[in-house]
């Protein structure tokens, strides 16, 4: 079957995360480009970081939609450079991560300095508060960090800047 790279983009929009089944891979930002060289689809993808566990299966799920809808042979290809960034998070996606509960990353925020300045402000994604507090640097996955709401009491994930 003949494929067009906006029929290819479009059906990438059904693989979402394994951790986080809210995001499509879209969403993400995660997909760099698609290929056609006649036949065959070449998908290229960048891992949110290197090593992430959920990149085989993100994977297997292109390769399963793909073939699902008729075409063959799927290429899946993974790109470390650039690295991603979570500037590549969609609006679309921000917006799904706060209403499952998890706050999206901060804008203009990277977690490298976090040692050196003072505590970002992550607004909670239930009552929306900015007194929240950072729990652990560590939350329910590497990406992720778990935090506090100091008004409504509740704790939540915050997606890491990278």
């Amino acid at each position: 079957m003949v494929a067009t790279t906006e029929q290819i983009w479009k059906i990438l929009e059904e693989v979402t995360d394994p951790e986080i089944p809210v995001l499509t891979i879209i969403d993400l930002g995660i997909v760099r480009d698609v290929k056609i060289d006649g036949e065959e689809i070449e998908v290229i993808i960048t891992p949110t970081y290197s090593g992430c566990p959920a990149m085989n299966m993100i994977e297997v799920n292109i390769k399963a939609v793909l073939q699902e809808k008729g075409f063959h042979p799927i290429k899946v290809t993974t790109i470390l450079s650039p690295a991603w960034t979570t500037d590549w998070l969609s609006e679309a996606g921000r917006e799904k991560l706060t209403k499952y509960g998890i706050a999206p990353p901060v804008q203009g925020a990277y977690d490298k300095s976090a040692l050196f300045s003072a505590e970002r402000v992550v607004p909670c994604p239930h009552c929306n508060s900015s007194n929240t507090s950072m729990i652990s640097l560590f939350g329910s996955t590497a990406c992720k960090s778990l935090y506090k709401c100091n008004s409504c009491l509740e704790p939540f994930d915050y997606f890491k800047c990278h």
